[in-house]
């Protein structure tokens, strides 16, 4: 090494040194953004401070301990001192019944979130009371600082400083930037198995439920790793821990409609992600609280950076952080929208959603929409249908012939099964015909499944006043003084409707199926499957149901049209074919007599 290079590293380190003593000495911590973007600063362990028993208290008189509600742009968050923490945030633009959405769903003996825990003890929570200070910056954002004082049960002193950054302009993204000093430059004594503090979110995500055990509704905690993609966490007895030798993206807790996602904006400094899974009988059913264990550092001055969002689950409201000139706080590379429920047909849900939103824009009624879609649908399909429906009439057609078959064996399905098969392969005709156009229709199916089922722009939209308010729910037309059992006590009119379309539609395609071993399967097929779906699909959001009973009713109207046109067509077709047979067989008779 020159001496030129190591005179540069020296003069280097004096002017960072005396650069940040003069910051620590007379400034106070700069709020978490500025015009320019994000404030971070990144730290470096030195030699850890000894391991604590984690007893600290907090110094001088407690100030006011109020909690105070701080409304602007998307949020209206209640903020409390004690422990500087959140108790409620609340979504001004997104209604639950008449209300704003409360996101921060917990019970009133739940813990507050962003709140503090000493070291990775969650039995420690910093819960004394800050003071704290309200301001609007230059930048739009409006800026919430708690501080305190605190000592350990060694004299050793240090303040904690949290500062919350909320936008003004409406973007689903709040910045908490975490700032712990030692008045005299000594290592901050924080250290309980080598984690400086832990800060949890939860312990669940709104809007309110009494229970999310069926299918259309859930609370997933989801991880990202530094570009290796979201998954969906496991839990061992409750407790999900991230893996150690992975860097934490992001961790997040999702329901259908929002999302909660915590993303640690400096490097290295998270040591494990953790989550929590408890089921309780009384108040919050499902709580899924995620904690984040900050690693002890021997430096005296840390400044910990957190970007939160807190919003909708909708694709060009999270994308907007994928590129920092779109967002306030500069965010970029996280790829937020991994948050979204997705498949492998998720490009085909796109295209079926802009047609859903094209015919919403010419009819404004969600409900009308999906009707048309699915209309549309039917008639793109119509060529992979008319074989199946061409095949249903044709075996209508053979009733008679089928009816002598049983009669002719009565006692013995072999025998019946070997007539029909015989008679279906002289008259051509496929059994399964009517299956292969379903099987190639099914991606279409599963792909409106996806779309219709977690569709946000269904949230809140009435396609029936008094019937149906909300596409994204279930139909509710009565509720019971009592509980029916899988079924619970509202009752819902859309899932009888659905069933009963479904068992017709079943009938009139199965017209002329088999007989022998295959008529019990038929008759479960025609009654039995419905019977399962009704239970199934009892709960389902009235969007999802509407789709499939419309699917439902088109397909009988078609069928009933076909076996009335072609029915007769095949009737005199096979007439004639076995006006033929007798004619050949007539022929050979006189043969043979001559």
């Amino acid at each position: 090494m020159d001496r030129n290079t190591i005179i540069a590293i020296v003069l280097s380190v004096i002017v960072i040194t005396v650069g940040m003593t003069v910051q620590t000495a007379f400034f106070p911590p700069e709020i978490p953004v500025t015009e320019e973007g994000t404030s971070v600063v990144e730290t470096i362990d030195a030699t850890l401070p000894e391991a604590t028993g984690g007893n600290i208290e907090a110094v001088g008189d407690d100030p006011d301990s109020a909690p105070f509600v701080i409304t602007t742009g998307a949020y209206s968050v209640t903020f409390d001192p004690a422990g500087a923490s959140v108790s409620s945030i609340k979504l001004t633009e997104h209604l639950d019944g008449e209300e704003p959405v409360e996101l921060l769903f917990k019970d009133a003996d739940d813990e507050n979130a962003f709140m503090l825990y000493v070291g990775g003890d969650i039995k420690q929570p910093v819960d004394a009371v800050f003071s704290h200070s309200e301001s609007v910056n230059s930048s739009g954002l409006t800026i919430v600082s708690f501080t305190r004082d605190f000592t350990t049960s060694e004299g050793k002193q240090f303040t904690i400083n949290k500062q919350f950054a909320i936008p003004d302009n409406g973007e689903y993204m709040i910045q908490l930037l975490v700032d712990i000093q030692t008045a005299d430059g000594s290592p901050i004594p924080l250290n309980i198995s080598s984690d400086m503090y832990t800060l949890s979110v939860g312990p669940q995500i709104g809007p309110s439920f009494e229970s999310i055990s069926n299918n259309y509704d859930y609370r997933r905690v989801s991880v990202r790793y530094d570009d290796k993609g979201r998954s969906d966490v496991r839990f061992s007895n409750g407790v999900f821990e991230s893996d150690e030798d992975k860097t934490v993206d992001w961790i997040s807790l999702a329901g259908k409609y929002f999302a909660f996602v915590l993303i640690p904006e400096n490097d290295g400094i998270i040591a494990s992600a953790e989550a929590i899974q408890t089921t309780n009988d009384t108040g919050v059913s499902q709580e899924d609280t995620i904690y984040l264990s900050r690693a002890a550092s021997g430096e005296s001055h840390v400044r910990d950076m957190y970007s939160f969002y807190a919003g909708p689950k909708v694709k060009n409201i999270l994308s907007v952080y994928d590129n920092a000139d779109d967002n306030i706080f500069r965010i970029e590379g996280h790829e937020l929208t991994e948050v979204l429920d997705g498949s492998w047909l998720s490009w085909l849900e796109t295209i079926l959603n802009w047609i859903l939103q094209l015919f919403y824009r010419i009819i404004p009624n969600y409900g009308v929409a999906i009707i048309l879609l699915t209309i549309l649908i039917k008639l793109l399909l119509q060529p992979l249908a008319k074989r199946g429906m061409d095949s249903t009439a044709k075996m209508s057609a053979l009733t008679p012939k089928i009816n002598e078959i049983k009669e002719k064996y009565p006692n013995d399905p072999e025998a019946q099964n070997a007539a029909m098969a015989k008679l279906y392969k002289e008259e051509k005709i496929n059994p399964m015909g009517s299956c292969l156009p379903m099987l190639i229709q099914f991606p279409i199916f599963i792909a409106l499944y996806g779309l219709l089922n977690t569709n946000f722009d269904l949230r809140g939209s009435m396609f029936i006043p008094g019937w149906i308010p909300d596409l994204s729910i279930p139909d509710t037309i009565f509720t019971l003084p009592f509980a029916i059992p899988l079924l619970g006590n509202q009752i819902h009119l859309l899932p009888i409707l659905y069933t009963i379309s479904m068992i017709f539609q079943m009938k009139i395609t199965q017209a002329g199926t088999q007989a022998g071993t295959q008529a019990g399967m038929m008759k479960f097929m025609t009654y039995g499957m419905p019977i399962i779906f009704f239970f199934i699909m009892y709960n389902a959001p009235s969007g999802l149901l509407l789709y499939w009973s419309t699917v439902n009713v088109i397909s009988i109207g078609q069928q009933v049209f076909v076996n009335k046109k072609k029915k007769n067509v095949y009737v005199e077709q096979i007439a004639e074919r076995d006006a033929e047979k007798l004619a050949k067989k007539e022929a050979k008779r006189k043969n043979r007599r001559k």
